[in-house]
C-alpha cells in the first residue's frame, strides 16, 4: 500500500512540473556586407562629437542641452530607478533576517481547556498571575533556495534592462546633439536669407528710384512705377516671415538647451562657405556596436530570455527555509533567562499542482514578448540599415543639386544687371527686369535652402551611423 501510494505521489509530481511547449523564434541579426560599393570600414562614427562639430557656438549649446535638458535628466533617473531593481532582485534570493518583539496579555476562559489548567495553580496562587502576559523578543530568518535559478534570472533579466535604460539615455543624446545642430544649421540659413533679402530690399529700391525718374521723363508710365513699388512692398514682406522663424527656431534650440528664451548666439558666416567633408560611413555590420537603439533592443531581447526562464522556474516546486530564535516568558522579568529561551527551523516545498492556468499564461505571455522583442530587434537594425542608405543618397544627389543651383545663380545674377543695362537703353521691357529680379532672388533663398539640406544631411548620416553619444 505504501508503495503504491509513493508511485501514485511520484506520477503527479511529474505531471505538476510538466511544461507546456512554446514556439520559438530567433533573431535575425544579418545585414547587407556594404551600404554601395564602397568597401571601406573607416567610420565617422567614431569619431567624437567635439572634433566632429568645430563651430564653437555649437559645441556651447551642445553642452548646455546635455547638462540642462529635461529629458535627459528624466532618462538619467530612470537608470538610476532600474539600478535601485537590480538591488531588489538580488535581495530576493538572499536570507531575510528580521528582529522582532511582542508583547501582550491573554486571559483564558475558566470553562476551557487552557482553563482547566489553572486548577493546578491553585495550590499556591501567590504565583499564579490572573492574566497570563506574553513577552517575546528574537531573530527570525527566511530563505527561499533558488534552486531552478529563478530569483538568480529575475536579477539577470533587471540587469540587462538596466544596461537597456543607459543605451536608451545615449540614443537619446544622439538624437538630443543632431537636433541641436540641425536647428543651429536652420538658424545660420534664416539669417543668411535675411541677409540676401535686405540686400534685394536695397537693389530693388534703387530700381525703384531709378524707374521713377524714367517716368518723369516720359519713358514709361504709372504702371511701371506702381509694379516695382509691389514687388519691394513684396520683398520687405519676406523678412517678417523669415524674422519669425528665426524667433521660432531659437525658441527650438532654447527648449532643447532646457532654459527659457534668450538669444542664440552663434557664428556670423555665410553658410555657402561652411565645407562638406567626405562622409565615410564603413560598413553595415558596425551598426550593431555603434547604434545605441540597436544595443537597447538587443539587451531587451536578452531580457525577455530572462523572462521566459523565470517564469518556466514557477511550473517548478519552490524551497524555503524558516528560522528563528529568542526568548518568551509570560513575566518580563523571565524573558531573558535561559528557560525562556526558543529556537525553530522548519524547511518546506511548494508546488503547482491543480490549476496551473494563471503560471501558464504568465509563461506563454512571457514568450510572446520575447517573440516581439525578437522583432523588435530585427526592425530597428533595418530601419538603421534604411536611415543610413537614405541619408548617403541623400548626401550624393544634393551635392548635384547644390552644384547646379549654383550655376543658375551665377547666371541669374548677371541676367540682372544685363537687364538693367537693357531696361537703362529702352532695350528691355520692365516686365523683363522684375520677372529676372525675382527669379534671381528666388534662386539665391533656394541655394541657401540646399546648402542646408547639405549640413542637415551631414548631421543625420552622423547620428544614423551611432555617432554622438560617446
Amino acid at each position: 500500500m505504501n508503495n503504491k501510494i509513493l508511485v501514485f505521489l511520484t506520477i503527479v509530481c511529474f505531471a505538476a512540473c510538466k511544461i507546456p511547449a512554446l514556439v520559438t523564434k530567433q533573431e535575425d541579426k544579418t545585414v547587407p556586407a556594404y551600404y554601395n560599393t564602397a568597401q571601406d570600414s573607416t567610420n565617422i562614427a567614431s569619431i567624437k562629437w567635439r572634433e566632429y562639430f568645430t563651430d564653437p557656438y555649437l559645441i556651447a549649446l551642445i553642452d548646455s542641452a546635455l547638462k540642462n535638458n529635461q529629458e535627459l535628466n528624466i532618462a538619467l533617473r530612470e537608470i538610476e530607478i532600474d539600478k535601485n531593481e537590480i538591488q531588489a532582485r538580488k535581495g530576493e534570493y538572499l536570507p531575510f533576517v528580521n528582529i522582532a518583539g511582542a508583547a501582550g496579555v491573554d486571559k483564558t476562559g475558566r470553562y476551557t481547556w487552557d482553563g482547566l489548567s489553572e486548577e493546578d495553580l491553585k495550590a499556591n496562587p501567590d504565583k499564579a498571575p490572573k492574566h497570563i502576559g506574553e513577552f517575546r523578543v528574537g531573530v527570525y530568518a527566511t530563505w527561499e533556495l533558488d534552486v531552478w535559478k529563478k530569483l538568480r534570472n529575475a536579477k539577470k533579466s533587471a540587469t540587462l534592462k538596466y544596461f537597456a535604460t543607459i543605451e536608451g539615455r545615449n540614443f537619446l543624446v544622439t538624437n538630443l546633439i543632431a537636433e541641436i545642430s540641425s536647428s543651429y544649421y536652420e538658424l545660420l540659413a534664416l539669417d543668411n536669407m535675411m541677409s540676401i533679402v535686405q540686400q534685394n530690399i536695397e537693389l530693388q529700391q534703387n530700381a525703384l528710384r531709378m524707374v521713377k525718374l524714367e517716368k518723369e521723363a516720359a519713358k514709361v508710365s504709372q504702371l511701371a512705377v506702381n509694379r516695382f513699388d509691389a514687388q519691394l512692398l513684396h520683398t520687405q514682406n519676406l523678412q517678417y516671415n523669415i524674422q519669425q522663424q528665426i524667433v521660432e527656431t531659437e525658441n527650438k534650440i532654447n527648449f532643447l538647451a532646457g532654459r527659457f528664451t534668450k538669444h542664440v548666439p552663434r557664428a556670423n558666416t555665410l553658410l555657402n562657405d561652411i565645407p562638406n567633408e567626405m562622409v565615410q560611413s564603413g560598413i553595415p555590420s558596425q551598426l550593431l556596436l555603434n547604434r545605441p537603439d540597436i544595443r537597447q533592443a538587443e539587451l531587451a531581447l536578452a531580457a525577455s530570455k530572462m523572462d521566459v526562464q523565470v517564469a518556466r522556474a514557477n511550473f517548478y516546486p519552490s524551497f524555503r527555509l524558516s528560522a528563528g530564535t529568542g526568548f518568551t516568558a509570560f513575566n518580563p522579568g523571565f524573558v531573558f533567562t535561559p528557560e525562556s529561551l526558543l529556537f525553530n527551523l522548519v524547511g518546506d516545498a511548494v508546488g503547482p499542482l491543480i490549476n496551473k492556468n494563471g503560471i501558464r499564461a504568465a509563461y506563454q505571455n512571457a514568450n510572446e514578448k520575447q517573440i516581439i522583442s525578437a522583432y523588435q530587434y530585427e526592425r530597428t537594425i533595418l530601419s538603421a540599415f534604411i536611415e543610413v542608405a537614405n541619408q548617403l543618397s541623400f548626401i550624393s544627389n544634393y551635392k548635384n543639386s547644390y552644384e547646379t543651383k549654383a550655376k543658375e545663380v551665377e547666371i541669374l545674377n548677371q541676367s540682372v544687371e544685363i537687364s538693367n543695362k537693357l531696361f537703362i537703353s529702352s532695350k528691355a521691357d520692365y516686365i523683363e527686369v522684375l520677372l529676372t529680379q525675382r527669379e534671381a532672388l528666388d534662386s539665391r533663398m533656394e541655394l541657401i535652402e540646399t546648402k542646408l539640406k547639405q549640413l542637415q544631411a551631414k548631421v543625420n548620416i552622423y547620428r544614423a551611423l551611432g555617432g554622438g553619444w560617446n
